[in-house]
């Protein structure tokens, strides 16, 4: 199976990648390399930017039969003081994705969501049901993307999946996004520089492992969950205080953050259930947390623990 991914070179899109090219498929990843440099051998890279028009063009010649649409602008707090710059990513580019995808006679479209377009949920962990409650540009770029796999899919036939993510973590992380606090911790104390937690350091969040995130993915290119929104999460809370005692722990660092001001607009809590993704497609979470954050912090360890180096 041929299958495009954009974002190929970030975080979750490289590791995307190589499951596929490790199952056998043939990828051609697409990338403007602006946030993110890895470049995975054997992969065809359009570097360009999913907003080109030319991007249809291309993807009609080649025809394939799967695109998994990654590329994204991921930072909340760059969403809220660039809300234009955002759109124009996420928005914009999600139009531009579903158009190449509808040109190429693609047979699904896989849309990468985030728990954010959730809001503050009503109950936790949150149904793939739930309301949505954007409260950020970020959020809100998301459902319009999700609403346009809908308008494609009833317009145009296309088959498409959304797959909402909780925070995801893992080797090539960097400290943009939710779950990117781990980067920043990690980094941190590899390197014996202070560590800040936000607030009284209650405020909980769903980490899942990257490559339980790309399992998602993969199971989600094939004829099952067509049309379906699916959570990919763990239903666990962590709190910012304990992350921060396991990352220490894994790091073999002193656990003494410094407390800031909590931040405006941060969510106090979040998890979201599976269940639905379970059943439809299989899936699960496989690597708990612990393990999770020590592969993230050897991974990091090997490479110095430089930000610089780890590019999403």
């Amino acid at each position: 199976m041929l299958v495009l991914v954009t974002g190929a070179a970030g975080f979750i899109g490289s590791h995307l990648v190589d499951r596929l090219l490790a199952d056998g498929h043939e990828v051609i990843g697409v990338d403007d390399l602006s946030s993110g440099s890895n470049i995975r051998p054997g992969v065809e890279l359009w570097r360009m930017d999913v907003a080109d028009p030319e991007l249809a063009v291309r993807t009609a010649e080649r025809r394939p039969e799967v695109v998994c649409h990654l590329a994204a602008q991921v930072s909340v707090r760059l969403s809220v003081a660039d809300p234009l710059r955002d759109a124009r990513v996420n928005v914009v580019g999600t139009a531009g994705v579903l158009e190449a995808a509808r040109t190429a006679g693609a047979r699904k479209v896989v849309f990468t969501s985030s728990c954010a377009v959730y809001g503050v949920p009503d109950a936790l962990p949150v149904p793939p049901t739930a309301a949505l409650r954007p409260a950020s540009p970020y959020a809100a770029s998301k459902v319009s993307g999700e609403v346009y796999a809908q308008m494609y899919g009833a317009l145009h036939g296309i088959d498409f999946t959304t797959l909402t993510l909780a925070n995801v973590y893992g080797p090539r992380q960097t400290p943009e996004g939710e779950a990117g606090v781990i980067s920043i911790f990690t980094d941190a104390l590899l390197a014996g520089r202070p560590t800040k937690v936000f607030g009284d350091g209650r405020q909980t969040r769903d980490y899942v492992f990257v490559q339980d995130v790309v399992d998602a993915f993969a199971r989600a290119t094939g004829e099952r969950g067509g049309g379906q929104r699916f959570n990919v999460g763990t239903a666990l809370q962590t709190t910012d205080r304990d992350l921060h005692a396991m990352v220490a722990e894994a790091v073999g660092a002193a656990d003494e953050p410094e407390f800031a001001p909590a931040r405006l607009g941060d969510l106090p809590a979040m998890s979201v259930d599976p269940g639905p993704t379970r059943r439809e497609l299989g899936w699960e979470p496989r690597v708990g947390l612990r393990e999770g954050l020590a592969e993230t912090v050897a991974w990091a360890r090997e490479r110095g623990g430089a930000a610089g180096d780890r590019r999403a």
